[in-house]
């Protein structure tokens, strides 16, 4: 593969989200055509064949209740060690992180380690738009849902009457709702909030069957939402706040001013937007690297968790993982190499991420304030070396 095809394959995902270059539908297709041709077991991409990552969702790693972790309540427990006490973060390596946080214009950041907020930079209290971090939120709520009972994945669109503007066929309706989670559903209908990038992008109406191929969909995502506001009776805005912001006691969240519905005339599906501040964004990540429990209550089950996070499409080239409404590195960060099920992601638009490492209890958090459709943005590769920094910062053992 050549140098300059390697350099688009990685900024697939970015354009996605709205890359700084703009590229032409003919030509990153014409990219994507030889990749997609054969149906290998490898991987397909921003749009590629079906590549079984993990094709039973098979479950990570489970892990029982400690006695002794610790849950923030109304307010963050900052990390205070003795001078004598165990090995201490190194702060060498925060200032670092810092650095290279001031060098991307990052706006907030914060690491919180074994339930304790570790570091924090910038203005980590401010409700910002999460942009696609609002779908691995949906994840979530979704979970709960699917542990009482209400919400079958397994049911089709005919199953549960979706349709929309522009009709969809008896093809697109046998996709199910577990295929919307992984962006799998094969329906290209326009989405609302969609980036012009993503539009470039979506294959032709019924080129693909539900199931053998993936695109980052906005409709599958949007429709996700609609059919869980169907079954719960609850908008994602207001399950968003019984379900996690209430429970996990939310510092900064308000209902009426950081949540909104945008119905655009593409879709009959409206996008759910959401503001969240870092530290809140943070006890949603604490919530997954604790397997859904949330002071000795769980939240969301353990199995859901293992679920919603493994992996069902590889990306070209190896390079990330998609599984349900959450991301996995596979080559992305090679000092980053944890076992099957230890990290994931989530991310969204300018540089939104939350990041979860089970093993090392370790959640991160890293927000940009940007305009819907500013272009400029921190992609997993510019974030790389804050993330070396803060890897390497934290305590052996």
């Amino acid at each position: 593969m050549n140098s300059r095809r390697q350099f688009l394959l990685r900024r697939l995902p970015g354009a996605v989200f709205g890359a700084v270059t703009p590229v032409t539908r003919a030509a990153l297709m014409a990219l994507m055509a030889p990749m997609a041709a054969t149906a290998q077991p490898t991987p397909a991409g921003l749009t590629g064949v079906a590549s079984p990552a993990s094709a039973t969702g098979a479950a990570g790693p489970t892990r029982a209740a400690v006695p002794d972790e610790v849950f923030p309540r109304q307010t963050w427990a900052r990390l205070q060690l003795p001078p004598a006490g165990p090995p201490a973060w190194q702060a060498e390596r925060l200032r670092a992180a810092d650095e290279a946080a001031a060098s991307l214009r990052t706006d907030a950041y914060l690491v919180v380690h074994r339930g304790r907020l570790v570091h924090a930079y910038g203005d980590v209290a401010r409700p910002r738009n999460v942009y696609s971090v609002r779908k691995s939120v949906l994840s979530v709520l979704t979970g709960i849902y699917v542990d009482r009972g209400v919400i079958d994945l397994g049911q089709t669109l005919a199953d549960l009457g979706v349709d929309d503007i522009e009709g969809l066929t008896a093809q697109e309706k046998t996709a199910t709702w577990r295929q919307l989670l992984q962006s799998r559903s094969g329906v290209y209908h326009p989405a609302a909030y969609e980036t012009r990038e993503a539009k470039a992008l979506r294959p032709a109406r019924g080129s693909h069957a539900p199931g053998t191929f993936w695109y980052y969909n906005n409709w599958d995502f949007n429709t996700a939402g609609g059919l869980f506001q169907l079954r719960t009776g609850k908008p994602v805005s207001e399950a968003l706040r019984d379900e996690l912001a209430g429970p996990l006691q939310f510092e900064d969240f308000d209902l009426a001013r950081d949540t909104e519905s945008v119905l655009e005339a593409s879709s009959k599906y409206p996008a759910y937007v959401m503001k969240l501040s870092a530290r809140d964004l943070a006890r949603l990540g604490l919530l997954m690297a604790r397997g859904g429990r949330w002071q000795g209550r769980q939240i969301v089950s353990a199995k859901w968790v293992a679920e919603s996070t493994a992996p069902h499409t590889n990306l070209p080239g190896g390079w990330q993982r998609y599984a349900s409404m959450w991301w996995v590195p596979r080559r992305a960060w090679p000092f980053w190499q944890r076992a099957d099920g230890d990290v994931f992601f989530a991310w969204g638009n300018g540089g939104q991420f939350l990041f979860v490492d089970r093993g090392r209890d370790l959640v991160i958090v890293h927000q940009v304030d940007l305009p819907r459709f500013f272009s400029s943005h921190v992609t997993p590769e510019s974030i790389s070396g804050l993330l070396q920094h803060l890897l390497a910062a934290v305590p052996a053992g």
